[in-house]
């Protein structure tokens, strides 16, 4: 089953205008796949994960090969039509991440929820933390990702004169959230989630280029 296409009047900036070059092609940097992979913890076959911002489904489709059932949403109609040619065996979706995702998609509550380099980009991150954690079933994990800032980072890319690249208000639908590890445990813990861990990801400690976060949903 296909749903329609759902409006949103929520201020959510997302992958609407990314381009890609087809479905076989990652969407996020290769450095991340082997870390959010490894945090998701034992992967059996027929475990339910749930992609937030999937683009074109190629991060599902490691979990395809896993025996997972996948699936994902977007809000890049051209990602989700990749996702679908590409990766039949998932199902993927054109929806928000908020609280009624599960009565939207019609599914019940998933084991894992994922999201790589998303929440950097959202006007209303707080929408998207729900979101992600009404999809869970208690006990279930979620492994997040996005670009790292902290103290030693940013001040070399001021020392460097990097301001302007790494922070480029010229690119289009770019990042408009900075993340640190304290800012993105404090989003977590706020809508519920714990047991939160932090892992750098990409080039060497405390100049890494993301972090990748695993919380749980309390079982009670």
């Amino acid at each position: 089953m296909r749903l329609p296409s759902v409006q949103t009047n929520r201020p959510i900036l997302h992958y609407r205008n990314y381009q890609y070059q087809d479905g076989g092609a990652p969407c996020t940097a290769a450095y991340l796949h082997k870390e959010v992979l490894a945090m998701c913890g034992d992967l059996r076959s027929g475990t339910r994960v749930l992609d937030v911002g999937c683009g074109n489904g190629f991060l599902m489709s490691q979990f395809l090969e896993k025996g997972c059932a996948v699936v994902g949403v977007d809000l890049s109609q051209e990602g989700i039509a990749l996702a679908r040619a590409t990766y039949p065996s998932g199902r993927f979706e054109l929806l928000p991440a908020d609280d009624r995702i599960l009565e939207l998609l019609g599914e019940e509550p998933f084991d894992v929820v994922v999201s790589t380099e998303v929440v950097e980009h959202l006007y209303a991150p707080r929408d998207f933390a729900r979101g992600c954690f009404a999809a869970l079933k208690p006990g279930g994990k979620f492994v997040c990702s996005t670009p790292y800032h902290g103290y030693l980072k940013n001040l070399l890319i001021c020392l460097f004169n990097r301001f302007d690249a790494h922070f480029n208000p010229l690119w289009d639908c770019g990042h408009i959230k900075f993340w640190t590890p304290r800012t993105l445990r404090q989003l977590l813990a706020e809508v519920g989630f714990g047991n939160l861990r932090f892992r750098g990801a990409g080039r060497v400690p405390f100049l890494w280029k993301s972090i990748v976060v695993t919380a749980v949903k309390p079982v009670h």
